[in-house]
């Protein structure tokens, strides 16, 4: 049984940091592009972050400078760090595991980050 499961949400004023993990079990992680995706009130959900099976990052232009995403293959753990976190930034975030080869595709059940003072 696949499961993703996400950590580390919450409350924080603008400006302040984040760090997201999300635990993969069930899956050979190594093979998976992990990534970060977030879904505001009333919006679409978007990309935020990947990071390839082969250390290969990509971010949003909205992100870009302020979210670090990394992984631990060793603990099949992907991580987002959020820095100087704005409003707009307040969201579900959801991690998502993508097999390199097949289609084989994994969502966690999200965590709410909020950005407010």
């Amino acid at each position: 049984q696949v499961q993703l499961v996400e950590s580390g949400g919450g409350l924080v004023q603008p400006g302040g940091s984040l760090r997201l993990s999300c635990a993969a079990s069930g899956i050979i992680f190594s093979i998976y592009t992990m990534a970060w995706y977030r879904q505001a009130p009333g919006k679409q959900r978007e990309l935020v972050a990947t990071f390839t099976s082969g250390s290969s990052t990509n971010y949003a232009d909205s992100v870009k400078g302020r979210f670090t995403i990394s992984r631990d293959n060793a603990k099949n753990t992907v991580y987002l760090q959020m820095n100087s976190l704005k409003s707009e930034d307040t969201a579900v975030y959801y991690c998502n595991a993508e097999h390199l080869f097949e289609v084989k595709n994994y969502w966690g059940q999200g965590t709410q980050v909020t950005v407010s003072s």
